[in-house]
Parts: C-alpha cells; structure tokens; sequence
C-alpha cells in the first residue's frame, strides 16, 4: 500500500506547481540514433504525473517520458530504453529555457522521484544516483515521509 503522503493533494500540487513553471522546454532526445524524433523548444501544455508531461513541438503534441527519473504513478515503468516507450510517450531529458533547470535531475535532488538507470543512455547515471542519495539522507520529499 502507497504511503498516504503518495495520495496526498499536497504532493500533486507540489509536483504539479513545479511543473507547470515549465513554459518552455529544452527537450534533448536520447539513445534515438539517426531517426528523425523532435528535438527543440516547446510548451508545456499538461503535466500527467511526476515523470510524464504533454508538450507542444510546432504544430505536433507530444507525450514524453522523461528518462532517468521515475516517480510514484499507477503504471510500473520499468521497460528496457527505447525513444518511445510502450505508451507511445517520447523519452526524453528535459531543461527549462528559463533557467537551464534540468528537470530530470531536478525531480530526484528534491526527493520527488527515484533515479531509473537506462542500460542504453548511461550520461547522468552517477548524476542521478547520487542526487538520490542525498535526497534520502536530507530525508526530502517521499524521503521524508517513508520509514527508512
């Protein structure tokens, strides 16, 4: 059974708020070789949950996974990397035009997601892994609301 902090109103705000800062993003596409996936600037136009969000790339509407990051949801996640996922959504890095914030790495440092190794896309591995640490040790987030 999820923690009662999992379903609390707080947590999605929280999550949601921070996400919906995101007016623009910066998406680098990872591990898709030659093929011709988006990549630019785009709008934020729905957060679905911690870990996935609708953007707008020109004239196309994206779902995208963002990788290396995996936050509480219904739907276990844990597949192999692909450029899309079994859902169809786009696997991505994700930075905010305004600042550079880099999303991914954002949501693990505050406690709101577990770092999720992607076999195929090792860059911010060790980036992730020890923003996760130090998000359990300072007890932040789901961190803080879990027993250790």
């Amino acid at each position: 059974m999820a923690p009662q902090y999992l379903n609390s109103p707080r947590t999605h705000r929280g999550v949601r708020s921070r996400l919906t800062l995101l007016i623009a993003v910066l998406l680098v596409i990872a591990g898709c070789g030659g093929e011709d996936f988006p990549t630019g600037t785009g709008r934020v136009t729905k957060v679905i949950d911690g870990d996935t969000i609708r953007v707008r790339l020109g004239s196309k509407t994206e779902t995208i996974r963002l990788i290396g990051v995996n936050t509480p949801e219904t739907k276990a996640p844990n597949k192999p990397v692909e450029c899309r996922d079994r859902y169809g959504r786009l696997l991505a890095y994700v930075y905010r035009v305004s600042d550079g914030l880099f999303i991914n790495l954002s949501l693990i440092a505050e406690g709101f997601g577990r770092a999720m190794p992607f076999d195929d896309t090792p860059t911010f591995h060790a980036q992730f892994a020890e923003a996760e640490l130090t998000a359990r040790t300072a007890r932040l987030g789901l961190w803080g609301a879990c027993p250790q």
